[in-house]
Parts: structure tokens; C-alpha cells; sequence
């Protein structure tokens, strides 16, 4: 019985509860390299895309007004992170690791698991939009 269990426990020794594809394996140097000349070249965009987005949500002249305000700030914070991200590119500073400082607009996950799995539209059990069915 002895040498059952330590055959057994041999044979499980090598087995480790890890899945195949953790999180942090999309985020390497180079990716961070990458995003921080991304934040820093394209940083003039968020201006019209929060005037956009503010326009759409609360009108024209919220979008107008603070919408620009707030394109502007958000502009030089993309900018300010991406000189940080520069300037840091080889060391895991934020959270130990390469992950972004800001969080992605994308609502999916490129690598590792997710919580909610992805659905086919025609298969969906939820409905994942706003707007209400008028035909």
C-alpha cells in the first residue's frame, strides 16, 4: 500500500493547477514599448473622441463646452502615461507587472479567461444592448 501511494504521489507531483493561458501573457516589454508610442503619438485623438462621446450622451452643447475640457484633460493624462510608460518599458513597475495604467476601451480580453464567456449574437440568451424593440 506503501508503495502504491508513493507511486501515486510521484505521478502527481509534476501535475500543477495552472491554466494555459494566465492573463499577464499578453503584456510583455515590448507591448509596453509599443503602448507608450501609441499613448504618446496618438494622444491628440481622445479630443474629439470625448467630444464625441459627450455630444452623444448629454448633447451639443455639453459636448461643446466640457466635452472639449475633458478631451483635453484626458489628452494630457494619455500623454503624461505614455512618457511614464516610456521611460519604464523594460521594469514591471505597475501592479508588479506590463500591465497598462489605463484601463483599455476593448470589452473583451485577448488572453487567459474571461468571466463571461463570448456569445454568438444568434445564439445569446441575453440582450446586450440599450435600445428598446418598436418594430
Amino acid at each position: 500500500m506503501k508503495r502504491l501511494l508513493l507511486a501515486l504521489s510521484l505521478l502527481a507531483c509534476p501535475a500543477m493547477a495552472d491554466i494555459q493561458d494566465p492573463p499577464m501573457n499578453d503584456h510583455t516589454p515590448a507591448r509596453k514599448l509599443g503602448r507608450a508610442w501609441a499613448n504618446i503619438l496618438y494622444a491628440s485623438a481622445e479630443v474629439p473622441t470625448t467630444v464625441q462621446r459627450v455630444t452623444e450622451l448629454e448633447g451639443d452643447s455639453a459636448g461643446g463646452s466640457y466635452g472639449v475640457v475633458k478631451g483635453f484633460g484626458r489628452m494630457f493624462v494619455r500623454m503624461g502615461t505614455g512618457v511614464y510608460e516610456l521611460i519604464t518599458w523594460p521594469f514591471p513597475v505597475y501592479k508588479r507587472s506590463y500591465r497598462p495604467i489605463l484601463r483599455p476601451n476593448v470589452p473583451w480580453v485577448n488572453g487567459g479567461y474571461d468571466e463571461f464567456p463570448p456569445e454568438m449574437g444568434f445564439q445569446a440568451k441575453r440582450r446586450y444592448t440599450t435600445t428598446s424593440d418598436r418594430y
